[in-house]
């Protein structure tokens, strides 16, 4: 007899053929009782399995739980359904000990037919006479045909009765005859046996960045802003040059009061980081390469796929194409370049994705995540995307590779099918280098 535990939540067992997991399903059993009964889980206070009733009763559970669909089999006890026999709420006085496995599978295969699937037997002991009988019945697979029942029975009670060619399902909490639908549904489940499962390689277009020096960099350009516009007037000059690179006030206006410059000066200054966050987009997007994703799907036609890589300790950001570098969207100047349309006003600048665009991409947390979702994948027929979406920004500046890893899942299939891959990096550049490259090319 199992100890008297709290109940245990059906989500909590675990399907497993072993004592340890039965005596957890009695338990809860002798927690709630009929109460306990689901679409995978059955139970019966008594019954006399030497008889033709008895019999008649496990195999309309097994026939049941034999026509269930895989994808809402799953959700629950990983698939598998169990039959109780000798127990009830608080208390667990068995059946009379004997019942051999293969003496009750020779009564029930009159019912079953031949080709129906195995299931296994579990017992846990009451007294020297007296055991706790499960029945385990295995979860259904894509491409299993319909069970149908091969025998009838006419029981005492109407909902005992079984009919030869009827169709039992599992209901909520019992086994009835299936509705039209779910005949349905039975055959799309056999349909289902013609999918093999997918075979996906996936690679990396493009580079995986890694740039030094990046805060660095924009660190002491911000300083040379501020040491610009606080030098005295006459000293300013369009041809003034920093350590590393040429800086221009082209196209400013500039305050005329030392108030209106020091005012001016500490909103700036209040705003810094945030503008400094958005440079460092601005920056790696124009200068740093665009990235994509190969996939191809071998001998398997893969219907509205849903591809989820994710980029181990990188980072993800939007490419821009170098035609847009502009220096005033790295460095925020402190006084803001003349607008004509109106002051912000940036009719490049607003990113978004076109509505059904295969391809979205994210941070979540340390890592990047790139989201595909082509109409279909053909059989060995390679499929790309573009490399003008993002790019890949390595975190670990010493890495030589990444762990990039994936899933995909496919339309009307519950299984998710995943891989991992190490993507080399490309070489490590300097970020002052990047910025004399592109936006200075000229000076």
């Amino acid at each position: 007899m199992p100890d008297d535990h709290a109940p245990v939540s059906p989500s909590e067992l675990m399907p497993k053929i072993d004592e340890s997991s039965l005596r957890r399903i009695l338990e809860h059993v002798l927690a709630l009782g009929d109460e306990a009964e689901t679409s995978y889980l059955e139970v019966k206070s008594s019954l006399d399995l030497t008889k033709t009733a008895g019999v008649a009763k496990v195999a309309k559970f097994l026939l049941g739980a034999a026509n269930r669909r895989p994808q809402e089999a799953v959700r629950n006890f990983q698939g598998y359904a169990v039959l109780v026999i000798g127990a009830q709420k608080g208390q667990a006085q068995g059946i009379p000990r004997g019942v051999e496995a293969h003496e009750l599978e020779d009564r029930l295969r009159q019912y079953l037919g031949p080709q129906f699937p195995a299931f296994e037997f579990g017992r846990i002991g009451v007294d020297e006479d007296r055991e706790v009988l499960f029945l385990i019945a295995q979860p259904p697979q894509e491409g299993q045909g319909i069970f149908p029942c091969h025998k009838s029975f006419q029981g005492e009670d109407r909902r005992d009765s079984l009919d030869d060619g009827a169709i039992y399902v599992r209901g909520a909490s019992n086994t009835r005859p299936a509705r039209a639908g779910e005949v349905l549904g039975l055959v799309e489940r056999a349909r289902g046996g013609g999918k093999f499962p997918i075979e996906l390689d996936v690679g990396v277009l493009g580079v995986i960045s890694r740039v030094k020096r990046v805060d660095d960099v924009l660190e002491r350009l911000y300083d040379f802003e501020e040491e610009q516009f606080t030098k005295p007037r006459g000293r300013a000059s369009r041809s003034v040059t920093p350590p590393f690179l040429v800086q221009s006030v082209f196209g400013r206006s500039m305050p005329v009061s030392p108030e209106e410059r020091e005012a001016r000066l500490d909103a700036w200054r209040a705003e810094k980081s945030a503008h400094i966050a958005q440079g460092r987009q601005h920056f790696l997007g124009v200068v740093l390469p665009g990235a994509g994703i190969k996939i191809v799907s071998r001998g398997r036609f893969v219907a509205k796929p849903q591809l989820i890589v994710t980029f181990h300790e990188c980072e993800a950001i939007d490419y821009l194409d170098a035609d847009d570098a502009d220096y005033m969207k790295v460095v925020e100047p402190v006084v803001g370049r003349q607008e004509p349309f109106g002051v912000g006003f940036d009719p490049g600048g607003f990113g978004f994705t076109p509505r059904g665009y295969p391809v979205s991409w994210r941070n979540r947390g340390n890592d990047a995540e790139v989201v595909l979702t082509p109409e279909s994948l053909r059989p060995d027929t390679p499929w790309m995307s573009d490399q003008d979406d993002y790019v890949i920004l390595a975190r670990d500046l010493e890495a030589s590779f990444v762990t990039v890893t994936w899933g995909l899942t496919e339309d009307g299939n519950d299984a998710v099918t995943t891989g991992e891959f190490q993507a080399p990096t490309g070489d490590a550049v300097d970020a002052a280098d990047l910025i004399k490259a592109v936006f200075l090319e000229d000076q």
